[in-house]
């Protein structure tokens, strides 16, 4: 593979981040469960301005896939179209045009014809402001004023009680300032808007929200303690939820002092089972191990007072989109895409795989200790205090 070379994104690669953005996930989350820098992420969103596409359904009329591959087999055993309509339940006229649209007899192959019939069936329809002129600049007139889509919706409403045709919804105007690609309503006109972002964010986004209403009682890293950031102590310890394919997850943990890891499987990232997964884990460790945990705002870990009360392990949450904050953490994680690669489903892995990631992970020698390992930099610190 050339140096440089991007990998791209599949079809169901780019649903999943579309279905992530919905969710309310941030740019940072989405781009480490797929091992991608969060402006990638953000250039597939962008031109949409962060409004997911509607999802696409065939007519109920329409041939299905395994319709066209009936068609196919009559037409290899030399079965009058009549009869294949007939097996399908169809007039003889519809499976006479679908033969011809594509290629006819001699040519006509299912997939190909399922293919090509549902890209022609995509015929995108104008918006109400591509379709009236006049509408339109009175809306961007109103823009240019500074006033609100649901000001605008509003006041036609009013001005025009008898007119259909100036009327207009403040969604519509939202999806043509965002949705660049109508080519409706200029780009410049976002500046007007009283936030000035070009992506609209989902309504379940914790950007929204506060985070500490999200999370209950949840202590911001700014008061752990400062034994914590200069390393000195061992059983200081950052976590994250590491994401696969097929909503597998795994959580890992790394010791600050060390960078000694640990991996835990999980079968689901519902807060009572990694609280459960993790607190098993750490109640394994030696007291002197047990002093604190440094995690996101995830919610995977809603129920951290259960985590405290069962380890006597207190809890820290970094701010809202920094990842820095536990760059221990994010730095392992990448260490790990060696051995999980991303799309990998960590679902079919078990625990005790882990364990021997985890250990290999432990016996590469780190730059960062000056080439120790961290499992022999644990021992020495581990030693030191008995």
């Amino acid at each position: 593979m050339k140096p440089g070379k991007r990998f791209g994104l599949s079809a169901s690669e780019k649903s999943d981040i579309w279905r992530r953005w919905k969710a309310g996930e941030t740019l940072h989350e989405i781009g480490r469960a797929f091992d991608k820098p969060h402006s990638s992420i953000r250039c597939l969103l962008l031109p949409r301005g962060g409004i997911p596409p509607a999802i696409r359904r065939r007519s109920r009329l329409a041939l299905t896939r395994s319709g066209r591959e009936d068609i196919s087999r009559g037409i290899a055993s030399r079965s009058s179209i009549r009869d294949i309509a007939k097996g399908l339940q169809r007039a003889a006229s519809t499976v006479s045009r679908e033969v011809v649209r594509h290629g006819g007899r001699p040519e006509y192959r299912a997939h190909e014809a399922d293919d090509q019939a549902w890209e022609s069936a995509l015929r995108p329809k104008k918006c109400l402001l591509a379709l009236h002129r006049r509408l339109r600049e009175i809306v961007a007139s109103k823009l240019i004023l500074k006033w609100s889509p649901e000001q605008i919706s509003g006041w036609l409403k009013n001005e025009y009680p008898k007119d259909k045709t100036m009327r207009v919804s403040h969604e519509t105007i939202y999806r043509s300032l965002f949705i660049q690609a109508r080519g409706v309503l200029k780009k410049e006109l976002m500046d007007h808007l009283r936030t000035k972002r070009r992506m609209r964010r989902s309504q379940h986004s914790r950007i929204f929200k506060d985070s500490r209403g999200r999370i209950a009682d949840a202590i911001s890293i700014r008061e752990r303690p400062a034994e914590v950031e200069d390393r000195a102590v061992p059983g200081h310890w950052e976590g994250d939820l590491l994401s696969g394919s097929k909503n597998s997850h795994m959580v890992t943990l790394v010791e600050r002092h060390s960078r000694f890891a640990m991996l835990i499987k999980v079968p689901s990232k519902d807060a009572a089972v990694v609280v459960t997964a993790l607190s098993r884990h750490i109640r394994k460790l030696p007291a002197t191990l047990r002093r604190s945990l440094t995690w996101d705002r995830g919610l995977e870990m809603a129920k951290h007072k259960d985590f405290t009360v069962a380890t006597d392990v207190q809890v820290y949450f970094c701010d809202p989109q920094s990842p820095w904050q536990r760059g221990t953490n994010e730095n392992t994680n990448l260490l790990l895409r060696q051995y999980f690669p991303r799309g990998t489903d960590l679902s079919g892995y078990s625990q005790a795989q882990l364990d021997q990631v985890a250990l290999r992970l432990n016996q590469r020698p780190r730059e960062t200790l000056g080439f120790q390992t961290p499992a022999s930099k644990l021992r020495a610190s581990v030693a030191s205090t008995l």
